[in-house]
């Protein structure tokens, strides 16, 4: 029946349900579990999940290795929860503020045996929902039934894993004119994926020819360089000169894509810049919060540019990781147009991380 809940609306709500603090049941063929995202656990459902049985916390290798933790799950680690600690304990093991004021949170036991397909379906949608990267679990074999009792969504981990890390369609939902201050013939595209995720948004700047390649952008969303003029960043002043550029040729299309802070939303940007203030550097603050370097998926900008009848691009970027994904999408990079702008005495370290790091072209 149509009224149903299909798997990607299942995904949708259980992405919800975590960020609401509300636990989930993941359904696997090697067995089932209960999660709560661990930065929204209360102790009254921290007790709960202990009546359930012997729970455990599932972290990213990431987190794992600045904790020296063992990930013997490879790409995660599931750590034994002791009896004696509380949602202070779990707090601080996920989120890494005040791991140099406290650093002895250990020794950790790591969970070795059994299958981690569902602490691993936990972090995936942990991380879609913009959280930290951690939830707390316990094994329970009764799923449907837990389920039923207490309204919780039930996710069949097995298809729901690659479904999540497939790209969902985007459709175009509408578009209008928008004069912008750089430039005046310009129409802003509303661009939503059927997954319940964010909505992205395209500025197409004149009447771009299909027939030949377009002067393109992919922009990440930086709320506070974006909009409040930040210096930490570079992305204020890319994004401004982008737009003129475009309208100086007349014609260009920019991509504002919603992946704040690298793809871990803007929550998890401000942990990040909060351990940049104690000395860590971009990357090493996304790894300790449990991240990879870069969380984004340049997919979604190929597949908007396709979408929009677009075969080739003049990419202004910095970045190769965007040309080498646009061309694996089927978009072909005819030219990389540079964009060397922004750099200030607060970001000068940035800066250079990521030419250091992550290959940036600066």
């Amino acid at each position: 029946m149509s009224l149903a809940p299909s798997l990607s609306e299942l995904i949708a709500r259980a992405r919800s349900d975590l960020r609401m603090g509300m636990p989930v049941v993941l359904r696997s063929d090697s067995g089932a579990a209960l999660a709560i995202a661990a930065e929204d656990l209360s102790a009254a459902r921290l007790d709960d999940l202990r009546g359930l049985g012997e729970a455990f916390m599932a972290i990213t290798a990431r987190r794992a290795e600045t904790l020296s933790a063992r990930a013997y799950d490879g790409d995660l680690a599931r750590l034994i929860l002791p009896d004696n600690v509380d949602v202070d304990w779990i707090e601080a093991v996920a989120n890494p503020a005040d791991d140099l004021t406290h650093p002895m949170k250990g020794p950790f036991q790591s969970l070795r045996g059994g299958k981690a397909q569902c602490a691993r379906a936990a972090i995936a949608l942990a991380k879609s929902a913009r959280l930290l990267p951690a939830a707390v679990m316990v094994g329970i074999d009764n799923a449907y039934e837990l389920a039923a009792t207490h309204g919780l969504t039930l996710l069949p981990v097995e298809p729901a894993l690659p479904l999540m890390a497939d790209l969902a369609p985007l459709h175009d939902m509408i578009h209008a004119r928008v004069p912008l201050l750089a430039a005046e013939k310009s129409r802003v595209h509303v661009f939503r994926p059927d997954d319940g995720g964010e909505e992205h948004y395209v500025v197409e700047v004149g009447r771009p020819d299909r027939s030949k390649p377009v002067l393109a952008r992919l922009h990440s969303a930086c709320f506070t360089g974006d909009i409040f003029g930040s210096m930490k960043c570079d992305c204020g002043p890319q994004l401004n000169a982008a737009l003129a550029q475009m309208g100086e040729e007349g014609e260009g299309i920019l991509l504002y894509l919603n992946q704040e802070g690298r793809g871990i939303g803007h929550a998890n940007k401000m942990r990040a810049y909060s351990l940049q203030d104690q000395g860590f550097d971009t990357v090493e603050a996304n790894h300790r919060l449990g991240f990879e370097d870069d969380e984004r998926d340049f997919r979604i900008g190929a597949a908007i540019l396709k979408e929009m009848g677009f075969w080739g691009v003049r990419l202004m970027t910095n970045n190769p990781k965007k040309i080498a994904r646009m061309e694996d999408q089927g978009v072909m990079v005819t030219e990389r147009v540079p964009l060397k702008v922004g750099e200030n005495r607060y970001n000068e370290a940035y800066l250079a991380t990521k030419a250091r790091k992550s290959g940036h072209l600066l």
